[in-house]
């Protein structure tokens, strides 16, 4: 399985993400510049320019059409996909740390980061609205989760907001009321700061990834905890596969006792069920911060410290692997 190196940023990668068919790939970089790839050929089809921070995540229309950041300069921006052109910007008070669209994509939940001690974390949803030129930029709902969210995702047919943060508690919160429905047992939870969020295809299972070297599988619904798989070290990014029983994980020491330059941080597989590590990707010179599986399952990227976009597409034996 060789994969194709895409070096298209020149600092550490933070995200990435495919647009529903699979075809082409965004990536998201503290150099300013989210990128769209081929999902293909890893082939570079261009940037959008107008970010004065890292980008920290992105999500991409149902469509394919519009294309939304989240970045340290405290500001959320619309695109067009196919012109790269910006539509519109949203403006925070402080960093801007994830970002999705709702199903239906007339929704967008950013969580923002926690500035100083006088403005908290907070929560955010933006009507999107279908023609650009009659966007606003005020929130529908906005409320403070208490300590530093990092991720923030939608629940089943956009009813909740499903939060980790840097206490390594996952929450839900009603959409309507903005009041918390569940928390995460702290005995059985993550616990360290949770640096990942990512849903099940089918939306019925949430992925958390943590700084305690663990990744933890969830019931969305109920939000009990259905499975642990141990990383070795920091876990930054997860990742389902929409075809197998498989979760992958990547991660690595905290960049500031790393010695780079021997390849070996690895993209680690499990068996969903089992909890059993079932194989590695070797390759990234540095800790891998971003992992998406194509939507069509046959392929997957990941994204380091390093700088680099490793794009891999499966040969037929991974199909056929014997669990």
């Amino acid at each position: 399985m060789r994969p194709i190196l895409m070096k298209g940023h020149k600092r550490p990668l933070t995200y990435l993400k495919y647009n529903r068919e699979g075809d082409i790939l965004f990536s998201c970089a503290k150099d300013t510049n989210p990128a769209v790839w081929y999902a293909d050929t890893g082939e570079l089809l261009g940037t959008y320019r107008g970010h004065t921070g890292a980008v920290w995540g992105c999500d991409v229309s149902r469509d394919s059409k519009l294309l939304i950041t989240a970045s340290a300069d405290q500001t959320t921006k619309l695109w067009d996909v196919q012109t790269g052109d910006e539509l519109f910007t949203f403006q925070f008070e402080s960093t801007a740390k994830s970002v999705e669209f709702s199903v239906g994509d007339k929704l967008a939940v950013v969580a923002t980061d926690s500035f100083s001690t006088t403005l908290p974390s907070a929560i955010h949803v933006k009507r999107i609205a279908s023609d650009p030129t009659e966007q606003c930029a005020d929130s529908v709902i906005e409320f403070s989760p208490g300590g530093t969210s990092n991720r923030a995702v939608w629940g089943p047919l956009n009813r909740t907001i499903i939060t980790g943060g840097e206490d390594g508690v996952v929450r839900v919160w009603d959409v309507e009321t903005t009041k918390l429905i569940h928390e995460s047992d702290k005995e059985s939870g993550h616990q360290k700061a949770v640096t990942s969020l990512t849903k099940s295809v089918d939306g019925s299972h949430l992925l958390t990834g943590s700084l305690d070297k663990s990744a933890k599988l969830w019931d969305i619904r109920s939000m009990k905890l259905v499975k642990t798989y141990n990383y070795g070290t920091r876990v930054y990014a997860v990742t389902l596969s929409p075809l197998l029983d498989h979760v992958v994980l990547g991660g690595g020491p905290d960049a500031s006792s790393v010695s780079h330059g021997d390849g070996k941080f690895e993209a680690k597989f499990y068996h969903k069920v089992l909890e059993e590590e079932i194989g590695a990707v070797k390759g990234h010179f540095g800790p891998i911060n971003a992992l998406a599986f194509n939507p069509d399952g046959k392929s997957f990227s990941s994204g380091g410290e390093d700088g680099y976009v490793r794009l891999h597409h499966f040969d037929q034996d991974y199909f056929n692997i014997a669990i």
